[in-house]
């Protein structure tokens, strides 16, 4: 939906996903017409803030991350007319493309969550601004997992996404935080965020699955907090870590 700055006013709106009506409560007991819609969407709602970028040609883009699994860009000058979709991940109520994504001037990098589809989970995908063309795509890296740790081998990206010059940044629901080139998708660095710390603080505390927020880049440093556990997926934790460069 865009509004106007001063007035408030809506000027346009564009529907991806048309009747997506979806509530927690309905399908898990008794249900009546006033609470619950005719029509059950999919809750393929959008967890992405959209994101606006200028293209070389000085026109401007609008690109957004949906739980569909599908990336797409509108024309906010043309009161939100279509310009591509590229589909990234299989979609579910738990994504596709969960919470946010990022841009810089010439891609916009969409991470994959999948969570449903176990050792399948996760990816990160580089798409041109102006034609939704895929740059590059990496799959998340192998893991040695430990026996019983049912959080290890699924690596879904549902975590926002941030990027800095040349990098950007990925977490998983197995606690491994990763550094992308914007160049090719190469991993140039990680961290299994899902252990135990001493904290600078005096407070015992541990790291988990990395979901909802993303890293926050500013003064040099790197921050991100590990633990997220929800409708019992992901591992719980309680720590904030700040990264530096060596």
């Amino acid at each position: 939906m865009a509004f106007d700055l001063k007035s408030g006013i809506p000027m346009w709106t564009h529907q991806f996903t048309p009747n997506d009506a979806f509530l927690v409560g309905c399908g898990s007991g008794p249900t009546t017409r006033d609470n619950c819609p005719e029509v059950g969407g999919p809750d393929f709602d959008f967890g992405n803030s959209p994101i606006l970028r200028d293209l070389p040609n000085g026109k401007s883009v609008l690109v957004i991350g949906q739980k569909s699994g599908a990336a797409w860009a509108i024309d906010p000058d043309k009161d939100g007319a279509l310009v591509w979709e590229h589909r990234v991940g299989k979609g579910s109520m738990l994504g596709g493309i969960e919470w946010g994504s990022a841009a810089d001037e010439q891609n916009g990098y969409f991470a994959t969550a999948d969570a449903q589809a176990g050792a399948e989970a996760g990816g990160l995908s580089a798409l041109r601004l102006g034609t939704g063309e895929q740059v590059w795509h990496a799959r998340p890296p192998a893991v040695e997992c430990k026996a019983g740790d049912r959080n290890c081998s699924t690596q879904a990206q549902s975590a926002a996404i941030s990027a800095m010059p040349g990098v950007v940044f990925s977490g998983a629901t197995n606690g491994m935080l990763r550094a992308y080139s914007t160049a090719d998708g190469k991993v140039l660095w990680e961290y299994n965020s899902a252990r135990a710390y001493t904290t600078v603080n005096g407070i015992a505390a541990k790291g988990g699955s990395l979901n909802g927020p993303g890293p926050v880049i500013a003064g040099g440093m790197l921050f991100m907090n590990s633990g997220y556990a929800y409708l019992g997926f992901g591992a719980p934790g309680n720590v904030l870590l700040a990264f530096a460069p060596e």
